[in-house]
């Protein structure tokens, strides 16, 4: 597969550097590249590539606008965002980006992109049968959060646990934690809670890695967790502990 590609970054060196990376990467064919948003949208209009390759911090008009206002157009190219920026990355898959690179990206890692933007594309081609609204999955399946230099995907059914701190979320995944820049209600507000229940107003727990609920007399409850994590249950959110426990 030939994926016809857009550079959009307003930086020379940025472009000169993806356009190195992508005369290495054979599935590449590059038709352009501009250097703001408004630039950008035209090119998209005039030349419909299959991929864009989009900086966020542009002037004019940002990456998160232009992913945006290609939707509203009715063009919808594959988007890998590239970026020095890790906090606009709930933005970014918000919008269906394909991938998410932290710059200075190395040839290994746009090669991994470009197999996803390559399983995307081919997803459009498939037929597939017709499916009506309520058959749409409702819930997040999957989260994309930074770790070192580039983003790893975390699948929610993955996640034993949710912490709050200030203003991200600690994200348990057995051993490991990772961080998402986003509130605990707005992340409450994409978790199926049939899967998820929230306990505390920092915690939100996968319903199955609920071990027990213990009782210590004086009305206060906690949640025992099967990795032993001992959470005390808030009192507004002692019903969601009842009904857990069917009473």
């Amino acid at each position: 597969m030939t994926i016809r590609t857009l550079i959009v970054d307003d930086e020379p060196l940025a472009v000169e550097r993806l356009q190195m990376l992508c005369a290495r990467e054979p599935r590449i064919a590059l038709v352009g590249t501009a250097s703001d948003g408004e630039a950008a949208l035209r090119l998209i209009e005039g030349l419909e590539p299959d991929l864009v390759m989009l900086d966020i911090a542009m002037p004019l008009l940002d990456g998160i606008g232009v992913a945006r206002a290609t939707s509203r157009m009715g063009i919808c190219p594959a988007v890998i965002f590239v970026t020095a920026f890790e906090g606009f990355a709930v933005e970014a898959f918000d919008l269906a980006a394909v991938d998410y690179l932290l710059k200075p990206v190395a040839h290994e890692r746009l090669s991994r992109a470009i197999d996803r933007v390559e399983q995307a594309l081919g997803n459009r081609a498939a037929p597939s049968p017709a499916t009506s609204a309520e058959d749409e999955p409702e819930w997040a399946e999957e989260f994309w959060v930074p770790h070192r230099s580039e983003l790893i995907r975390i699948g929610a059914a993955q996640i034993d646990r949710i912490e709050a701190e200030r203003d991200y979320m600690r994200l348990h995944v057995g051993a490991n934690s990772y961080l998402l820049h986003q509130t605990i209600s707005s992340l409450e507000n994409r978790l199926d809670p049939q899967q998820f229940v929230r306990l505390h107003r920092s915690h939100i727990v996968r319903r199955d890695h609920i071990a027990r609920l213990r009782h210590d007399g004086s009305g206060v409850w906690s949640a025992c967790l099967a990795d032993d994590t001992e959470i005390r249950i808030g009192r507004t959110y002692l019903a969601n502990a009842r009904a857990l426990a069917g009473r």
